[in-house]
């Protein structure tokens, strides 16, 4: 079910962030620590931003912090593991500001054995609400602090659609945008389908005009998000599909780049390839995730696809742009996955070259139908596999990325590096180039030789003035 939540519920809960401002008789500060994906991040940037409407100033010190945000992710246990760490640090902090309030949302907060988990053992969390009550954040905060009770808002299930949420965005140079929420495959080893709800499309208009402002407000590297971001606008109707948003994007003036996360290989189509094609503000890389190489393990996980569907995407890919970055993700130790399943996913990234992969030991999610399987591999076999995987695809990006030795790429400088007086840029195809350059240089463009490589980034010198 479509759920598209009135302008006029928006304006209600802006007005009651003035409210919230107006009332406040001294400084206050918030922190929103976020965990997981993109999506997760751009959450967060409408959190900060309704904070900021009521009157709130960001701040990184939890003593300091009247409210604190813990937005979450579900996708592996490991990131569980740090939110209930962090959580139990932060009775000191309530210690020492009886009135601060901790909340709890994102994804974690619609897993009721986590919601129940959280109202037992962590009395000093007041707040916690599910990805699809973000937008009426406003009044579940005002609720929590009027009230002085614990709020507990897992959500419907029904997933919304919300336009007008305000953003603080941190960065000056890119921006998430979100086209759509949800996800609609039940991959048996993912829990966001029970998290973030069903697929929902934005509407091209609104995304079209968060666009334009983003574009008109000098950002030049704009990521389309979405859980399956291929699939965007099938729940629309009228055929307006992610190919003609790209191509629609694109047709905005300015000089800035248009990326994408993440396609599905169910999805993938040759429209979709032609606009990145055709399209010359479109990113020439492709992130599709590969997770097994066998066809059996594919099946089990209800992937939709197999082997040879896969490399047949990757084919015609190349054929369309044969310059393309290719990346993926791979789960190694899906339930059952033998020696001859792992030696199947190895032959694939051989044969496809990825220029870089996203590699995780399964991790099994309550509610998911892979967590009742029979799993007769112990970890240290799948911890075997999973450093065999790493140490092949290392070598290969560490190859992929020699062959950019002596060319000149026109690069995106976004940010500083961690070593003095260089900065971080991107190719049209999301390398990772360190440039020594001058600050001022963060925001713009040049065009760079590359220099030299290890298996993660590039080096470069700026050949322009």
């Amino acid at each position: 079910m479509r759920t598209e939540i009135p302008h006029s519920e928006i304006e209600k809960q802006l007005a009651l962030c003035a409210e919230m401002k107006a009332a406040a008789s001294a400084p206050r500060y918030a922190l929103v620590d976020t965990y997981g994906c993109q999506q997760n991040e751009e959450d967060s940037e409408k959190l900060r931003g309704y904070l900021a409407a009521a009157g709130y100033e960001m701040t990184d010190d939890e003593f300091k912090a009247d409210v604190i945000i813990m937005n979450t992710c579900a996708i592996r246990e490991h990131a569980e593991m740090r939110v209930f760490g962090n959580l139990g640090a932060l009775t000191h902090t309530k210690k020492e500001k009886p009135g601060q309030l901790i909340a709890v949302c994102g994804c974690m907060a619609k897993q009721p054995e986590v919601f129940e988990k959280i109202k037992r053992s962590f009395p000093q969390v007041s707040l916690v609400f599910g990805p699809d009550e973000l937008w009426r954040f406003p009044e579940l905060l005002h609720t929590a602090l009027s009230r002085k009770k614990r709020v507990f808002e897992p959500g419907s299930g029904d997933g919304c659609v919300a336009e007008g949420v305000p953003h603080l965005r941190a960065d000056k140079v890119k921006a998430w945008l979100t086209v759509m929420n949800g996800c609609n495959n039940f991959c048996t080893y993912c829990i966001v389908p029970y998290t973030r709800d069903r697929e929902r499309s934005r509407r091209p208009e609104e995304i079209l005009a968060e666009a334009k402002a983003l574009v008109a407000a000098g950002y030049k590297d704009i990521t389309l998000l979405g859980q399956n971001v291929n699939s965007y606008g099938k729940d629309l109707g009228g055929g307006y599909d992610f190919a003609r948003l790209i191509r629609d994007v694109n047709a905005i003036d300015g000089d800035f780049v248009i990326r994408f996360m993440t396609s599905h290989p169910r999805d993938a189509t040759n429209e979709l390839f032609d606009a990145m094609r055709d399209c010359e503000k479109c990113e020439k890389h492709l992130h599709l995730p590969l997770q097994s190489g066998s066809d059996r393990i594919l099946k089990a996980m209800n992937r939709h696809y197999d082997a040879a569907r896969y490399r047949d995407l990757i084919a015609r890919v190349r054929e369309k742009e044969p310059d393309v970055v290719l990346t993926t993700d791979v789960i190694v130790g899906f339930p059952g996955e033998t020696d001859e399943d792992f030696a199947e996913t190895l032959k694939i990234v051989e044969d496809v070259r990825y220029d870089a992969m996203f590699t995780f030991l399964y991790s099994p999610r309550p509610g998911t139908k892979a967590a009742e399987m029979a799993d007769p591999f112990t970890r240290e076999q799948k911890q075997n596999r999973f450093d065999r995987l790493v140490e092949t695809q290392n070598r290969i990006s560490e190859e992929k990325h020699r062959a950019y030795v002596g060319k000149t790429e026109r690069v995106l400088f976004d940010g500083k590096d961690k070593e003095e007086g260089i900065l971080t840029s991107r190719t049209l195809g999301g390398r990772l180039v360190r440039v020594p350059a001058d600050d001022t240089r963060i925001g713009t463009f040049a065009n760079v030789k590359i220099v030299g490589c290890n298996t993660w980034a590039l080096r470069g010198e700026i050949t322009e003035n």
